[in-house]
C-alpha cells in the first residue's frame, strides 16, 4: 500500500501511465466476479454504505430504462442492516418493512403479501444474507423469486459475505446486485475511521448501468453518474485485497469462511448455558455471528447490557456490538481472525460476569453498588485513598487470572452515555467576553 509506485500515483494520472493499477483492477474485478457469481464489478464505491446507495441507483436506472420509473417501493426486512433504509431513501425510494419470524428469518408470508400489495411499484428488496440476526435465510431462493415475479430487483447487502465465500455465491441464488465490504471480508483493516471499500457486483442485465466517471472512461454505456470523486475509489488499499486473495487462493478463502462460522458457533455453544442465544437456524446453529440475550437481567438483578459491556473492559475486552440489531442484546461476530485461546478467554470473561450477576440475584452483592454498575474501574479510582464499595479492589481490577499478567487499564470511568444527548449544555463563552 505504501509502495511509491502505487501509493504516490494521482487518481487522475493518464491511464497509459498506470499500467500496473489497470492490471490489478482487472484481476481483482475478475476474482470478485468469480467469488460472487456476478457478471460485472464496479470498484468505485468507497464504503459499504456507498455500495448500498450505488446498487440501488443502478436498480433505479434499470427500471427507468425499461419505462418503469414509477417503481419506487423498497422492501426491507427487520433483519436488515441499519444503513439499508437510509440508502433506500437517499436513492429516492420509499421503505416498506417486512416482518421476521420467531427464528429470525424473513417471514415469507409477509414478504409475499407486501410484494403483491406493491407489485406495480415494487423496485427492490434489500436483504442481508446471512441476516443480521445471525442466521442463513433458508428460503433465500424463494425470496428472490417472489420479488422477481413482481418486477422487482434483489439487492443483497454483502456485509456478511465472509460467511459465503467459497461455499455459495449471491449470483447463484437470485441476487441481482450485491456490495462487498473489502474492509471486512477481504482483509482491508476495518475500524478506526476507515478507509473502507464497498464495490458492487451486478448480474448481466445491470452491467450497462454501472457507474461512469466524468474524467476517466469506465462503467456501463448507460451507467449512472460517479458515486466517488476518484474513479476506482480508494485505489491504493485495493492492493491489500489483491494480495489477500492471491495468497489465500480458493482453498484458503473457503477455509476462512468455515472458520468464521465455526468460531461463531463455538461461542454460541459455550455461552448458551449462561446466556440465551436469541436466534438460531433450524438445526440449532448460527451463521457467522450470534446474539446473546441479556434482557432478563434487568428484572432479576437490575443489570443492563451497558453494565455488562463496561464490565468487559475490566476483563480487557472492548465489548462486541451492543443493543443492535435487538435492544438489550450483545451481537458477537468473531470472524475467522480469533484463535481458540482468544475465543476461550472471551467466553471465560462472559461466564465470570454471569457469576457476578448471579451474586446480585442471590443478594450476595449490592444491587446498586457492585462491580458491574461501577465498571469500568480506572487505575485512579483504585489507587485512591478512599474505597467505599462493598467489594474489594482486587475484585474490581483483577477479575480474571490474565488481567494480572496483561492488564488493560480503562482511562475513563463510568459516564452517563445519553445524558449529554438529552441535556444540551453550552460551553461557549458569554457574548460579553467578546466585547471590548
Amino acid at each position: 500500500m505504501t509502495w511509491p509506485e502505487f501509493g504516490k500515483l494521482h487518481p487522475f494520472a493518464p491511464v497509459e501511465q498506470t499500467g500496473g493499477y489497470q492490471i490489478l483492477f482487472e484481476q481483482l474485478e475478475a476474482w470478485l466476479a468469480e467469488i460472487t457469481g456476478f457478471a460485472g464489478i464496479s470498484l468505485q464505491p468507497n464504503a459499504g454504505s456507498q455500495g448500498e446507495y450505488t446498487g440501488l441507483l443502478v436498480i433505479r436506472a434499470y427500471h427507468e430504462d425499461r419505462g418503469d420509473a414509477h417503481r419506487d417501493i423498497c422492501l426491507i426486512p427487520q433483519s436488515a442492516h441499519g444503513t439499508n433504509p437510509a440508502s433506500a431513501v437517499m436513492a429516492g425510494m420509499k421503505v416498506v418493512a417486512v416482518a421476521c419470524d420467531a427464528l429470525g428469518n424473513i417471514d415469507a408470508r409477509d414478504l409475499r403479501a407486501k410484494a403483491e400489495a406493491h407489485s406495480a411499484r415494487l423496485a427492490a428488496l434489500m436483504v442481508t444474507y446471512p441476516s443480521t440476526h445471525g442466521v442463513f435465510e433458508e428460503s433465500i431462493t424463494e425470496i428472490c423469486a417472489t420479488v422477481h415475479a413482481h418486477g422487482g430487483q434483489v439487492y443483497m447487502d454483502g456485509a456478511n459475505l465472509n460467511a459465503q465465500v467459497g461455499l455459495c455465491r449471491p449470483g447463484d441464488f437470485g441476487a441481482d446486485v450485491c456490495h462487498l465490504n473489502l474492509h471486512k471480508t477481504f482483509c482491508i483493516p476495518h475500524g478506526g475511521g476507515g478507509p473502507g471499500m464497498g464495490p458492487i457486483g451486478v448480474a448481466a442485465h445491470l452491467v450497462p448501468f454501472l457507474p461512469r466517471h466524468p474524467i476517466v472512461t469506465m462503467g456501463g454505456e448507460r451507467g449512472i453518474g460517479a458515486v466517488a470523486a476518484a474513479p476506482w475509489g480508494s485505489a491504493s488499499i485495493l492492493t491489500i485485497s489483491w494480495v489477500y486473495i492471491a495468497l489465500m487462493g480458493a482453498a484458503g478463502l473457503t477455509e476462512a469462511t468455515r472458520v468464521a462460522i465455526l468460531n461463531a458457533n463455538y461461542i454460541a455453544k459455550r455461552l448458551e448455558p449462561y446466556y440465551p442465544v436469541l436466534y438460531k437456524g433450524r438445526g440449532g446453529l448460527v451463521a457467522h455471528e450470534c446474539i446473546l440475550d441479556l434482557r432478563q437481567f434487568k428484572s432479576s438483578a437490575g443489570v443492563e447490557v451497558d453494565d455488562i459491556a463496561k464490565r468487559l473492559m475490566d476483563y480487557g475486552f472492548h465489548a462486541p456490538t451492543v443493543s443492535w440489531p435487538v435492544a438489550g442484546t450483545i451481537m458477537v461476530e468473531p470472524t475467522e481472525s480469533e484463535s481458540r485461546q482468544e475465543l476461550d478467554r472471551f467466553c471465560d470473561a462472559m461466564i465470570a460476569i454471569r457469576a457476578e450477576i448471579e451474586q446480585i440475584e442471590l443478594g450476595q452483592m449490592d444491587r446498586h453498588d457492585n462491580v458491574l454498575k461501577n465498571a469500568p474501574h480506572t487505575a485512579q479510582a483504585l489507587l485512591s485513598d478512599e474505597w467505599t464499595h462493598p467489594y474489594t479492589r482486587a475484585q474490581a481490577a483483577y477479575p480474571a487470572a490474565w488481567t494480572r499478567e496483561h492488564k488493560f487499564w480503562p482511562s475513563v470511568g463510568r459516564i452517563d452515555n445519553v445524558y449529554g444527548d438529552r441535556n444540551l449544555v453550552c460551553s461557549c463563552l458569554p457574548i460579553e467576553a467578546y466585547t471590548v
